[in-house]
């Protein structure tokens, strides 16, 4: 097994007892929360594998609250997420699903709205902190958290990710990752495209009005 540094060794630097359960649940909690755009209102929280069995006693619930808060592992607040969650008005569910069978023990989906918009993940919590998104509302995707993405939905039309590549291209950003999903020809795709620079707000508007573009969210 090859290490890029110590901290993969170690883990990251935490509140919680665990960086799988708690480090690696608060990051795809933040993710969710940073796809939605805004604060949520109301999170449904579905726990698979490991995640369902221990999650109260492993802090699994705590954590997805706090990065649903924008927390990340490291906020001194993150033990009381909870109870800030429910002060804020943000009502989040749990539930353990402990029938269904999953790919990854350390499996989550997370349903949250703010009233208007909608958006679901599943995520996994692969250990030392490292997160992996698998689906972005009913998309297939393959993403990690650890570099900015762009994220397009798009009517599926010759040319939509030319144009937005081609976007992107004008601001002499590199594409370091791209992909794109489909549930059916000539319908709705998702475009997943991660780069090596930030994305700025600039280049969301850009992207969100080139013909067939129905919905951009930035991961960063």
């Amino acid at each position: 097994m090859n290490y890029r540094s110590v901290f993969d060794i170690i883990g990251p630097v935490m509140v919680g007892p665990s960086s799988s359960h708690t480090a690696g649940a608060a990051k795809i909690g933040r993710v969710a929360r940073k796809l939605l755009g805004t604060v949520p209102i109301k999170a449904a929280v579905t726990l698979y594998g490991s995640f369902a069995e221990t999650y109260q006693g492993h802090g699994t619930d705590v954590a997805i609250a706090a990065g649903l808060l924008d927390f990340d592992e490291r906020n001194p607040n993150l033990p009381d997420s909870l109870s800030i969650a429910e002060k804020q008005g943000m009502q989040i569910t749990f539930t353990a699903d402990k029938q269904t069978p999953v790919d990854h023990p350390n499996t989550v989906r997370i349903s949250l709205t703010d009233g208007s918009e909608m958006m679901e993940i599943v995520g996994v919590s692969i250990g030392g902190g490292k997160i992996e998104i698998n689906e972005v509302n009913g998309f297939s995707v393959s993403l990690s958290g650890s570099n900015p993405a762009l994220l397009v939905l798009h009517h599926d039309r010759y040319g939509a990710v030319a144009e937005v590549a081609g976007m992107i291209a004008t601001y002499e950003m590199n594409i370091s990752y791209m992909q794109v999903s489909r549930k059916q020809k000539g319908s709705l795709a998702l475009m997943v495209i991660q780069t090596d620079e930030e994305i700025g707000d600039d280049l969301v508007t850009g992207v969100s009005h080139l013909p067939n573009i129905l919905n951009v969210a930035v991961l960063t």
